[in-house]
């Protein structure tokens, strides 16, 4: 019994020793488990880790990346305003080139006119000149004959009125004709016979008739009376002196100068036009009543050539319109042009002169 219950002893033992065996090995497994798993589980969180570390890098980098992108965006925004800034530049550019190149295309123009005006200008300044030395030699030579004129009334004893600045010769005509009458009296045929010879003489002279352009007779009446009837009587009075004087001229001039008489003489009417004023701005009807014997020089046909040529300058300048340019190269001429045009105001007035006396 014993060696029976000893053996039953001997086997529980061995497979307590089994079990305890397999105990062991199944905690070894359970350590090895537990060891597996917890590296694993520090492996997991360290790749947690890791990834959650290179999530936050690349959120990082990717907020770069915007950050740089936006800055590339704006720069690329930048550009593209400076490339149509450039692009509005350069069409500016381009305009102010074309304007510049008609600007030239103007101002060559106007050059080209200023030259054509300066030469034109050039040229009748010329003009103007030599007829300005024309016109002063004219007045030299009206002085000249007014002298000669009293000169030789003076030698000859003859007491006239002659006016001082043109030559004008006043003739009575209360002594000339009779009251309301144009036929001429004894007394003033007389009187012709006296004056009219010595006054045709010294403007027929050689020194002085290629200057002349008229001897003028013109008829003055008062203020009585209607206009109509005294033109005829100044008229009727005027003719009556010509054609005495043509009927004495063969008893002082040769037949070329009784030719040129006749080219030159000329008879006027102007009916109580001009009266003449006393002192106190009256009407003296006698002095009205009278015949003047005058001469023209050729002055007169020159100042209108004068008068034209600045006409000219004139209508020229206002068609140019601007003319501003041109007036700023003309403005050497000017003074030449106001002597001359002084002058020739001058000699326009003693000529208008000669015609109102």
């Amino acid at each position: 019994m014993r060696r029976r219950k000893k053996s039953e002893d001997q086997g529980f033992n061995v497979w307590r020793s089994y079990s305890d065996m397999m105990a062991g090995v199944l905690l070894l497994f359970v350590l090895i488990m537990c060891v597996t798993l917890f590296q694993a589980q520090k492996s997991y969180n360290e790749s947690v880790q890791e990834r959650d570390e290179k999530l936050a890098m690349q959120e990082e980098y990717t907020l770069e990346i915007l950050a740089k992108q936006n800055e590339l965006d704006e720069q690329q925004g930048k550009l593209q305003d400076q490339d149509q800034q450039l692009k509005t530049q350069d069409e500016k550019l381009e305009e102010q080139e074309q304007l510049l190149s008609q600007l030239a295309a103007k101002l060559q123009d106007q050059e080209d006119t200023l030259n054509a005006q300066q030469a034109d200008l050039d040229e009748k300044t010329a003009l103007l000149a030599d007829q300005q030395a024309q016109i002063d030699q004219i007045i030299g030579v009206k002085a000249d004959v007014i002298e000669a004129l009293k000169s030789e009334f003076a030698k000859n004893n003859v007491n006239v009125d002659i006016d001082a600045n043109t030559g004008a010769l006043t003739l009575d005509a209360n002594v000339m004709f009779d009251y309301d009458q144009s036929e001429l009296t004894d007394e003033g045929k007389a009187v012709l016979e006296q004056i009219l010879p010595i006054y045709c003489q010294v403007l027929l002279q050689d020194d002085y008739k290629q200057y002349l352009a008229e001897i003028i007779i013109d008829g003055y009446t008062d203020t009585d009376g209607d206009y109509s009837y005294n033109l005829y009587l100044s008229q009727m009075r005027s003719l009556a002196v010509a054609q005495y004087l043509l009927d004495i001229q063969g008893n002082f001039l040769n037949g070329e100068q009784s030719q040129e008489l006749q080219d030159y003489l000329t008879v006027n009417g102007h009916s109580m036009a001009n009266p003449i004023l006393d002192a106190q701005g009256n009407v003296d009807k006698d002095a009205s009543r009278r015949v003047e014997v005058k001469f023209r020089l050729k002055d007169d046909e020159m100042i209108q050539e004068l008068n034209e040529i600045m006409s000219s300058d004139q209508g020229n300048a206002a068609e140019e319109g601007g003319a501003e340019t041109a007036q700023t190269e003309a403005s050497a001429s000017p003074a030449a042009e106001k002597d001359t045009a002084e002058a020739s105001g001058e000699a326009a007035a003693e000529t208008d002169q000669s015609t109102q006396q």
